[in-house]
């Protein structure tokens, strides 16, 4: 089982209510940090990484609004480039999510959000749609970015492009692109030599049930997690919660139990 594989098969133990669902990351050495591209989102805050089951220092963020690529030389593909390049990124994620209120903005309605805040409809580009990326579906903008990324001479062949999709009620992750079906044959990334048929060895979510996380009714920007950040635990899906600003409201999810960090498992470099 490859890295993205089994992120997919604990997050879905964990939504279903599993609490021995669970990863040890440094099974999959090889594969990590993991970049990741989101949406602003603040209801994100609470899920990554989370929902992937990796401690934080495994964990490149990057987010834009509508998590959107417009071309294969954009200054998204910069930072993903450099994330890989500087970082050590080893595999690429897209991750839409549900009820994006940028696939919901209409062109005429960005246009009289702008023009609220004072800004002239004469000094914006003239292809609105194309300049933005708006979209209206949340999918459809995830096929297409991992399609740029995939595509850009910046990235190499090497590095799996997936697209995910993130459920803001639950917390749970589905498939939209799986990159490991486009990598040459020779850049396969190795299956972890664990067996993933005994659960008691990926670690315990005996603190964490996904499936109970329910966010309260909201508009974006409206409420998103309050709690403090916990130490890095490589045992468990519900670790790491990047602490947000003082405003927002209490984090859907529960108290985290904290163990004890693995021995690290390469030299890294960090910028």
């Amino acid at each position: 089982m490859r890295l993205f594989e089994a992120i997919i098969d604990a997050n879905h133990r964990a939504v279903a209510g599993d609490a021995s669902a669970g990863l040890h990351p440094a099974e999959f050495a090889d594969a990590l940090p993991v970049v990741a591209l989101t949406c602003i989102d603040p209801r994100l805050n609470a899920f990554f990484p989370n929902a992937l089951a990796l401690p934080a220092e495994e964990f490149i963020w990057l987010r834009n609004a509508g998590n959107i690529i417009t071309s294969t030389l954009s200054s998204t593909m910069r930072s993903l480039a450099l994330a890989c390049a500087v970082k050590g990124g080893r595999e690429i994620a897209i991750i839409g999510h549900t009820d994006c209120q940028v696939a919901k903005t209409t062109t005429m309605g960005l246009l009289e959000k702008l023009k609220a805040l004072g800004v002239d409809r004469a000094r914006l580009p003239e292809n609105l749609n194309e300049f933005f990326g708006t979209f209206g579906s949340e999918r459809q903008n995830v096929i297409k970015a991992c399609d740029f990324v995939r595509s850009s001479p910046l990235i190499g062949p090497q590095i799996p492009v997936h697209g995910l999709m993130i459920d803001v009620e639950t917390g749970k992750l589905d498939w939209v692109v799986n990159g490991y079906d486009t990598l040459p044959a020779k850049a396969q990334p190795q299956v972890a030599k664990s067996n993933f048929s005994s659960m008691a060895e990926l670690g315990s979510f005996k603190e964490f049930a996904m499936g109970e996380m329910k966010f309260p009714e909201m508009k974006i920007g409206d409420a998103a997690l309050s709690a403090k950040p916990a130490e890095a635990n490589v045992g468990s899906i519900a670790n790491s919660a990047p602490a947000a600003p003082p405003p927002l409201k209490k984090s859907p999810l529960p108290p985290l139990r904290v163990a004890p960090p693995l021995k690290p498992h390469r030299d890294m470099r960090r910028g």
